[in-house]
């Protein structure tokens, strides 16, 4: 039964796709063996990756003389897809004095992996394996580590006293720029304040910003803010302005008042005794830590991954050759292509690698009575599968079992799930979260109680993924993805944010099963963040990696 499996997870390609982040690897190697009693090996090790089957060297350590336990100073960077299956090879190498190329190189040893396994473990540790796949005593260490972007956020909020007037019959109107000076000279506005009317010592509402738009993460990088006082023409009358960096608002949340004298050059050139044109304080400056996809991953949060089946008179007799089902000796159906596609990118953030499998829409054994929700191994206390073969075989297993019915009900399976996720979210910790994949052949006929239990899902560290199988006209379903307008319950409900993906497999019919994982998982990064930023969830076992995050004094 593994060549279907095998088969499909064969045409798993790599293909480019927009980065979710980049990553650093760092390599060190330990029990290398002497190349005789009086020299040791001068080691350096090459990172490949496959793409269509053949491997590529991406790059190399330096070369250290004469180490049997080598920390490679050398750092690769790669680029980070959540959505595909990286594959990794890194190979031990000699390299003889006076030659670093690798012609006369004596080969020590090979470790092959994906780079998801060694972001969501963050430190891996693999025997290095000799021609013919034999383990030494030699062993290699890859460490990751999320190139440390600047999405942090800061909220900030501003007043000001005693500006100049510009009116003639009332007070000014006052609101204030904030902008950030480019490497080139050139100015990007990052924040414009509401407008306070008629006041010459207004409060304006706090504000985010992100740091990344505010000072593009570097602190020292300089502000230029202007203060105008609004006119209903556009043409708003200059009051002042002052330059600072985010360095020096940093300091309010040290307790010091942090204010500037808000500026006219012109006033300054022309009158003898002008100080200002009034005073900008900084009330308010506040880091707001945004973590990352990697961060919740490398901090030990396990993606559950759990497949739906759809097993209903419409797929057609797995007998027959026409039917959706049907179990072909050496061609896997588009049902084995969808679930190897997804869950071999899923695979790599579930530690234990048992995932629960379930069909709905069949008359199953002993009494043959219509089920939505049972488990595809039919043992309902443990429906988990070992890996995605084991899910593979269950399935293959099961099929001459049941009577294949309808109608096609996926909300009590979504509920199913949800039950998991909401006992995981009174943790109030980010260990699980669920990703529940369902692989149906038509519109769904409970559409009504699928919104609703969706709406609830949304609440929960859950997302939903929805491939249609066959030739079906799934327009209907699209209304569940929520990328075209907000889903609601039937009592008008909207989801709290959008969990719901679908794709129809016949739009990848002849693209690499890796084009769909792609496509349906795409979204998954910014569903977990969302989720746990929006708790106010910190990633657990941060001590050591969040301090290559912090901010620089």
């Amino acid at each position: 039964m593994s060549n279907i499996y095998e088969s499909a997870e064969a045409t798993l390609g790599f293909i480019s796709s927009p980065c979710l982040t980049k990553v650093e690897l760092r390599v060190a190697c330990r029990g290398i063996s002497d190349r005789d009693a009086l020299s040791k090996p001068d080691p350096c090790v090459v990172l490949k990756m496959q793409s269509h089957g053949q491997w590529f060297e991406v790059d190399r350590t330096e070369v250290i003389r004469s180490s049997s336990s080598p920390v490679f100073s050398k750092i690769f960077l790669v680029d980070y897809y959540f959505e595909e299956v990286q594959r990794l090879r890194f190979e031990l190498h000699d390299i003889s004095s006076g030659n670093n190329g690798l012609r006369d190189a004596d080969f020590l040893g090979s470790m092959e992996c994906t780079l998801g396994q060694i972001v969501s473990q963050r430190k891996l540790t693999k025997a290095l394996l000799k021609q013919g796949n034999t383990a030494g005593k030699s062993s290699i260490t890859v460490t990751a580590e999320e190139l440390s972007g600047n999405d942090d956020y800061v909220e900030l909020s501003f007043s000001a006293r005693k500006l100049d007037d510009k009116d003639f019959f009332s007070k000014s109107d006052p609101f204030l720029e904030i902008f950030r000076i480019n490497d080139d000279g050139t100015e990007s506005l990052v924040h414009r304040t509401e407008t306070v009317m008629n006041n010459l010592s207004p409060v304006w509402k706090s504000f985010k910003v992100s740091l990344n738009t505010l000072c593009s993460g570097d602190h020292d990088r300089e502000l230029k803010c202007t203060v105008w006082d609004w006119d209903s023409n556009g043409k708003h009358d200059f009051i002042g302005e002052f330059q600072t960096t985010f360095k020096e608002m940093r300091t309010e949340q040290e307790g010091k008042q942090i204010q500037w004298e808000c500026i006219n050059p012109k006033y300054q050139l022309k009158k003898k005794n002008y100080r200002n044109s009034g005073v900008v304080i900084l009330n308010h400056c506040k880091i707001i830590k945004m973590y990352s996809f990697l961060d919740y991953i490398m901090g030990g949060c396990q993606i559950q991954f759990t497949v739906a089946i759809d097993f209903t008179a419409s797929n057609g007799d797995p007998r027959n050759s026409c039917s959706l089902h049907y179990i072909h000796p050496y061609q896997p159906n588009e049902y084995l292509k969808a679930l190897v596609a997804v869950g071999e990118i899923c695979q790599d953030y579930d530690s234990d690698k048992m995932f629960p499998a379930f069909g709905f829409g069949a008359l199953i054994p002993p009494d043959f009575k219509v089920s939505h929700d049972f488990a595809v191994n039919f043992d309902e206390d443990n429906p988990e599968c070992a890996g995605i073969q084991g899910v593979v075989e269950a399935y293959q297993n099961c099929l001459p079992k049941i009577q294949l019915y309808g109608p096609t009900n996926i909300a009590p399976i979504i509920q199913k799930v949800a039950s998991s996720a909401s006992e995981e979210m009174h943790t109030k910790e980010a260990m699980e979260y669920f990703i529940l994949l369902i692989l149906t052949d038509g519109v769904i006929t409970d559409m009504a109680d699928t919104r609703e239990a969706i709406v609830h899902a949304s609440h929960l560290p859950m997302s939903v993924i929805i491939v249609g199988v066959g030739n079906a006209d799934f327009t209907d379903m699209q209304i569940l993805d929520g990328d075209d307008g907000i889903l609601r319950s039937p009592k008008g409900e909207p989801v709290l944010r959008d969990i719901v993906q679908f794709v129809p497999f016949k739009d990848f019919k002849h693209a690499s099963p890796a084009a769909l994982a792609k496509s349906v998982l795409a979204e998954v990064p910014n569903q977990v963040v969302d989720y746990y930023n929006a708790k106010g969830i910190k990633p657990k076992c941060l001590s050591d990696y969040e301090s290559t995050r912090t901010f620089s004094p």
